[in-house]
């Protein structure tokens, strides 16, 4: 059986996208995480920090992250990290604040960094991030 150079080329092209396509799957890339509800940000936050049991939780309206508060006071906040989520306590060093519609977390770890989320009530959230004591 015959091949032209065309087909060749064709069937080396589709065997390379395939191939590249696999590896994306395999290394779970494509779009960034999204939390669809609080049971979505529960599920994270226990991931990130085993038994971290929110009591309150402040959803990003687009999903791209949350603040979570335990019973003990500890806040947690979720964001984006590759293809999941990455979640820290803050510690008495973060700072917090509101434009209104939004709560802006500086978390003072410079490889973790700060995050913007949308949320219903973000004053509240600055108030908790401000009680946070060591």
């Amino acid at each position: 059986m015959d091949f032209s150079a065309a087909t060749l080329q064709f069937a080396g092209s589709l065997i390379a996208i395939l191939a590249l396509a696999g590896l994306a799957y395999w290394l779970k890339l494509g779009p960034p995480p999204q939390l669809a509800d609080e049971e979505d940000a529960r599920t994270a936050a226990d991931e990130a920090v085993s038994g971290f049991a929110p009591v309150a939780i402040g959803l990003d309206r687009d999903g791209r992250g949350a603040i979570l508060r335990d019973a003990g006071g500890r806040v947690m906040l979720l964001r984006p990290h590759g293809g999941h989520f990455a979640g820290r306590i803050l510690t008495p060093q973060a700072r917090a604040s509101s434009d209104g519609e939004a709560l802006v977390i500086d978390t003072a770890e410079k490889r973790f960094g700060a995050a913007r989320l949308v949320l219903d009530d973000p004053r509240a959230w600055v108030r908790a991030v401000e009680a946070i004591q060591e």
